[in-house]
């Protein structure tokens, strides 16, 4: 399968193109969509069936941080001041308030994610007071999914043992880069011994599951020194590895405008790395779930690849059943129904909306039935490596490749790439395509295909 992705084929795919967190993606968000949308989806979500049947899925964004990572992307506070921490958590428990005046008390979750910025920037009183406001507005189900994002500096194993306390069975470690000139170079110096450390504690106290994030495309990263890396995180044996391309915005996020341009390693080198990364794990005996995310055979997300079960939603790839995103915190991206919806970016202004009582919504999208339907393509290619048509108009009552005959029409250059298959009953993404997935799900996109202007977003590769 390695062979056959040449660095040609590499290279035609390093355009910029949406990660499909969502579709329609978060950059067609109106303010037009407020509070008041918002809340009637969740009063229907309240009365509804699906309301009463199926297990939310929780986000909560904790935006601080000790020190500035010159990479980031993420809507982040820096700070050295603990107490500012201690003032957002009593926030958030108003803004649970907030939400469960509208959605009740008790309801299921079956997912939950701590994001960031960094969230064990909270002390162990902090988690446990925030795990508290969870339990005591919803019901946590047995055999959910309960992760947290975690900067190994700031943990050791009794750190991780509180996290396995409050219930967190899944961990992620932002690693990036193993190399001490490239951790310099992006201010984020953690040595590789700390994260071996806290790996095998977090094996020991017995969490279902560590992931590792990988960024190729730092500032005086080259192939070889990216292997050496890569060599480290296979020793590693991390249940899941998450390989990210570095997009280079400073127009968009100041904190990147501290990376030196001429230290960015040149095309050529990141297809290098990516080439070299997909190898180095393939061979390893991971599996290829999709995108940028490769995982153990026995992990519960190549599970779910195997069975048909992958699903996608804000934080990436997920094991549970599509469900609604109730999202809390500065910034912090939500679905409900067919809405998609956004906190307001800043903190005062975050703040400002809690103390008038109102859920901070800043903007937000209702979506047409044309979007879900592209959702629901996107989403099929992405997770299941296939759309077939048959069951795609039973559910919504067209005819498919009449539907999307300019979208199969472009798949047929893929075609001849070898990276999809354009059958009677269907389109299906070959081996060789899940790693352009995003590129395939691109063809459905109709708010890019109108707009060429995607310098907004990371590339592919």
């Amino acid at each position: 399968m390695t062979v056959a992705i040449t660095p040609e084929l590499l290279r035609r795919f390093d355009v910029p193109g949406p990660r499909y967190t969502s579709y329609p993606t978060a950059d067609r968000f109106v303010e037009a969509f407020g509070e008041e949308q918002y809340v009637l989806a969740l009063q229907q979500r309240k009365v509804s069936a699906v309301g009463k049947n199926t297990p939310l899925s929780l986000y909560a964004h904790i935006p601080f941080c000790e020190s500035l990572c010159y990479y980031c992307a993420c809507n982040k506070i820096i700070t050295k001041h603990p107490e500012r921490a201690e003032v957002y958590l009593r926030y958030l428990s108003r803004e649970i308030d907030l939400h469960t005046a509208h959605c009740g008390v008790g309801q299921q979750v079956s997912q939950l994610h701590l994001g960031g910025g960094t969230p064990t920037f909270l002390t162990d009183e902090g988690l446990r007071d925030l795990m508290s406001m969870f339990t005591r507005s919803f019901t946590l189900v047995p055999g959910g999914e309960y992760s947290i994002e975690v900067d190994p500096r700031t943990v050791d194993e009794h750190r991780l043992a509180v996290l396995k306390e409050l219930g967190f069975n899944r961990l992620s470690f932002g690693v990036q880069d193993f190399d001490p000139d490239v951790q310099k170079a992006v201010h984020r110096v953690q040595p590789a011994d700390k994260v071996f450390a806290l790996v095998e504690s977090a094996r020991k106290l017995g969490f279902d599951s560590v992931n590792v994030d990988l960024i190729y495309g730092l500032p005086l990263q080259t192939p070889e020194s990216f292997n050496r890396t890569l060599e480290q995180v296979v020793q590693l044996r991390s249940d899941r590895i998450a390989l990210y391309a570095y997009a280079h915005l400073p127009e968009r996020f100041k904190a990147q405008r501290r990376i030196n341009i001429a230290d960015l390693p040149a095309p050529a080198a990141k297809v290098s790395m990516l080439a070299r990364s997909i190898e180095s794990f393939i061979d390893a005996g991971y599996v290829y779930v999709g995108m940028d995310h490769f995982a153990l055979p026995d992990d519960a997300l190549a599970v779910a690849k195997r069975q048909g079960r992958l699903h996608r939603n804000f934080q990436g790839y997920s094991t549970q059943p599509d469900c609604d995103l109730i999202a809390l915190g500065v910034s912090a991206i939500g679905r409900v129904g067919a809405t998609y919806s956004q906190n307001a970016k800043v903190l005062e202004d975050y703040y400002d909306a809690i103390n008038r009582g109102r859920i901070p919504i800043a903007r937000g999208l209702a979506l047409t039935r044309d979007d879900l339907m592209r959702r629901a393509a996107i989403m099929a290619l992405m997770c299941q490596g296939e759309l077939l048509y048959e069951p795609f108009a039973q559910s919504w009552l067209v005819d498919v490749p009449q539907y999307f005959a300019a979208e199969l029409e472009r798949l047929k250059d893929m075609e001849q790439q070898g990276l999809v298959c354009l059958k009677p009953e269907g389109v299906q993404v070959t081996p060789m395509g899940w790693f352009f997935v995003r590129g395939v799900a691109m063809v459905f996109d109709r708010y890019l295909q109108a707009d060429r202007n995607r310098a907004r977003f990371s590339r592919i590769i």
